[in-house]
């Protein structure tokens, strides 16, 4: 049998879709990656076969920086950065207005690109990543079925009276004014209703006997996987979503690094702090610097990836920390007793799979909903990160280093359910329930 994996051309996109069609792998299954040639070297790793799929103007091949992006998504990378030194509000209001160009990028030029792909490869199942929606117009419209994938946090997909792009929840460390929260609102639901006209009329090139979406962004395939812990979620809201399967986490399995084990492996009783903003918002080197001056202050070790950022922008930092532009997370954070960072679905699923304390300082998207999530369930603390001072991080960081009680003996239980490739496993099994094509 074959699967079909769409994605875009993002790393943070490809590792958990690819991690899970290691279980196809391991079934003794062909897995061909439909994605772009900046991730190509990803598929190659993980063992697939892989045909080129352009599914958006930029790309990320695992740190993005906006002068190797194209004309046009340079400038929108500018501008995505800007924001978020502004705050949340602006940051979520700046994102809403580019959707149309992010998301539904040439809908009916890369749906037929799709379709020809499908022909061309012949799979018996297919997964695509959720926010790839010209790939879910070609296979909507051809009547393909195909398992979605949230690969970011489940309100991404929103349900009942939830408007896209305005988080259903947010930290309480962010006290955005009401006036801005409601021209938010107003420009989310604005938003909704052009992106789902265009996907309406993309949709009405493809197939013309097709409905018409009320809104497309809750639009959904086949089955629904979520790449999210269940344990986080609320049941209310759960039982809202169309049939869908939690996966946990999708933990993708990473190649010995002799520097970082060597690091790793060091004697030491002082616990090992894991710092990261991910390949986006690793360009804040402000905010890291006042982590490591934060952190600094602690009896820690610190294992810190700047991406995007000049270490030189840290400021001083002590001879025991490891200090890179990319680390391998899955690794450091097996060995952590606690990580910072800014609440991306990758970061959150990996930490609780090694029942690692978060610091969520977030930034933009779901990673507010993210960080509600964590600090709700006793299982991490959330900052904002362009009003919180060193000291406050300092003691936020100290407390969770401390956890204990039930929020400790829950969070390893998270993490045992959560271990050993339960993701891929349970993927591949919600998949086996849907008839082949």
């Amino acid at each position: 049998m074959t699967l079909l994996i769409i994605s875009p051309d993002y790393a943070s996109h490809l590792f958990p879709l690819a991690t899970l069609g290691t279980a196809w792998l391991e079934a003794g299954e062909r897995v061909v990656v439909a994605s772009g040639p900046a991730t190509a070297d990803i598929v190659t790793a993980f063992g697939f076969e892989r045909v080129n799929l352009q599914l958006g103007r930029g790309s990320n091949p695992g740190t993005i920086r906006a002068e190797e992006q194209p004309k046009g998504e340079d400038d929108a990378l500018r501008g995505f950065f800007d924001a978020t030194r502004r705050g949340m509000v602006d940051t979520l209001r700046f994102q809403a207005e580019a959707r149309s160009s992010d998301l539904l990028w040439n809908p009916v030029e890369v749906a037929r690109e799709v379709q020809r792909i499908v022909a061309e490869v012949r799979p018996d199942h297919v997964i695509v990543d959720h926010l790839a929606f010209s790939a879910r117009l070609a296979l909507l419209s051809a009547g393909v079925r195909h398992a979605d994938v949230v690969i970011g946090h489940p309100s991404a997909l929103p349900v009942g009276d939830e408007v896209y792009g305005y988080p259903p929840e947010w930290p309480d460390a962010f006290s955005p004014e009401p006036a801005e929260l409601d021209a938010l609102h107003h420009t989310c639901e604005d938003v909704r209703d052009s992106f789902t006209r265009q996907w309406n009329d993309a949709l009405l090139a493809l197939d013309p006997s097709m409905i018409p979406s009320t809104d497309a962004f809750q639009e959904a395939g086949d089955i629904l996987l979520l790449n999210y812990p269940a344990e986080l979620h609320d049941p209310k809201r759960a039982d809202l979503l169309p049939p869908h399967a939690f996966l946990g986490s999708a933990v993708r399995a990473e190649a010995v690094d002799d520097e970082v084990e060597r690091w790793l492996a060091v004697e030491s009783d002082r616990p090992i702090v894991y710092v990261s903003f991910g390949s986006f918002l690793s360009v804040r080197a402000d905010v890291l610097a006042r982590v490591a001056e934060a952190l600094a202050a602690l009896d820690v070790r610190v294992a810190l990836a700047t991406g995007a950022s000049d270490p030189a922008e840290l400021g001083p930092v002590p001879d025991s920390w490891l200090v890179r532009g990319f680390l391998p997370q899955v690794t450091v954070l097996r060995h952590s007793a606690l990580a910072v960072t800014h609440g991306g679905n990758n970061s959150v699923t990996e930490a609780m799979t090694s029942a690692v304390p978060l610091l969520v300082l977030p930034f933009s998207t779901d990673q507010f909903a993210g960080g509600a999530a964590i600090e709700r369930a006793g299982f991490g603390l959330a900052l904002a990160p362009n009003t919180a001072t060193a000291e406050e991080i300092r003691v936020a960081a100290a407390a969770l280093l401390a956890l204990h009680g039930d929020a400790r003996l829950r969070l390893d239980r998270l993490g045992e359910s959560l271990a050993c490739g339960a993701g891929p496993r349970r993927a591949y099994a919600a998949l086996r329930a849907v008839p082949a094509l």
